[in-house]
């Protein structure tokens, strides 16, 4: 068998500790410790449930091969090796993807800053019609998008927009849109039909349950400022003092939130920014170590990286880090993402593959 395979006795072992925690009542009185263990379990299920599909199968085919040759088994003996053999190297295949290196962050909702770069208006524009197509990518995967910050332009786009998607593992599939997207196209306000190229960046954050952040920031190390909201609004602005300023001393990263109603909406909101902009500044910063955990991922994650092109004119979007180019913009722009995530997911997970491969094999 695949050396990969000797992993899996470890992790069907902690599967079954981890359920037998979970059952004694001094675990169950701790939520806090009930919830981690929990997760844990949930985040190894899938590869004990496809193992145990796997040694079914095999038992199958051990079982079909001792009656070859009987004459009344032979028959129906071939016909279920017909079937088991190719489920087994299915099942083998899944399996090695399984035990691939985890993104801690994987299952995480996230939090989306989109900024109109070069371009000028046209760039806020194309930052809007970006918010657009994750919305809709996000309500065909059944989550949530909820705009939490948002600064607009006189034209109708964005200068910057800060969102929170929440729901079944955002971060997986999202994660690879970190970086700066160009658009050619002809502007509205362009007269004589040509070509403009501008961009808009795109940085995804994991965001950090309060379990999570613990440790991430010293509460000591952040100032908070209370203010009274402005701009239009409802009653309440410019009477109450119910926006918040986070700003975080060691790193200088601050974060204003007036979008709610009331003081403590907003300032669990903009601990949550707070929390993913810190942790997103360190991982960057921390060079080595982010290359690191990120040699076999696809790109740098770095927002200044230039990831993908949009073309309007020839209806094309070409993501650079793979070489994949479709002539179907329209039905991307509207947020038919998924064949571009899936190739992107694939890309990653090959690559993973192979210096996982590569290190059993030396």
């Amino acid at each position: 068998m695949d050396p990969i395979f000797a992993q899996i006795q470890t992790v069907v072992d902690r599967y079954d500790e981890l359920n037998q925690m979970l059952a004694d009542p001094d675990v169950m009185a701790d939520s806090q410790n009930y919830m981690k263990l929990s997760k844990e379990a949930g985040q190894i299920r899938e590869t004990v449930e496809t193992y145990q599909r796997y040694q079914g199968v095999v038992s199958g085919i051990e079982e079909a091969e001792s009656m070859l040759g009987d004459p009344e088994m032979d028959d129906l003996a071939k016909e279920d090796l017909a079937t088991l053999k190719p489920e087994k190297e299915e099942l083998e295949e899944q399996l090695k993807i399984l035990m691939l290196p985890k993104d801690d962050n994987d299952d995480k909702n996230i939090i989306m800053e989109i900024r109109g770069a070069a371009g000028g208006d046209e760039s806020s524009l194309f930052a809007a019609d970006l918010l657009g197509m994750y919305r809709r990518y996000a309500e065909s995967q059944g989550w949530q998008l909820q705009i939490i910050d948002e600064t607009t332009t006189e034209v109708g786009g964005y200068k910057e927009v800060a969102a929170m998607i929440t729901g079944d593992k955002v971060f997986s599939k999202l994660k690879f849109e970190s970086g700066a997207h160009r658009v050619q196209r002809v502007p509205k306000t362009e007269t004589q039909g040509r070509v403009h190229t501008s961009t808009a960046t795109v940085g995804i954050m994991p965001e950090f349950e309060e379990v999570d952040a613990e440790g991430l920031i010293d509460p000591k190390d952040v100032r908070e400022d209370v203010y009274r909201a402005s701009g239009a609004g409802g009653q309440h602005v410019n009477k109450t003092s119910s926006a918040i300023r986070l700003t975080h001393e060691p790193t200088g990263i601050t974060v204003a939130m007036q979008d709610e109603r009331s003081q403590q909406q907003n300032r669990a909101k903009a601990w949550k920014v707070l929390n993913a902009r810190v942790y997103d500044h360190f991982a960057q910063e921390n060079q080595a170590e982010y290359a690191e955990q990120r040699k076999t991922a696809v790109g740098s994650g770095d927002r200044s990286e230039r990831i993908r092109t949009y073309n309007y004119p020839q209806n094309r979007v070409t993501d650079h880090r793979i070489g994949l180019t479709l002539n179907k913009l329209d039905r991307i722009i509207a947020g038919d993402l998924g064949e571009i995530i899936d190739a992107l997911v694939l890309a990653e997970q090959t690559a993973k593959l192979a210096a996982l491969v590569g290190r059993t094999d030396s």
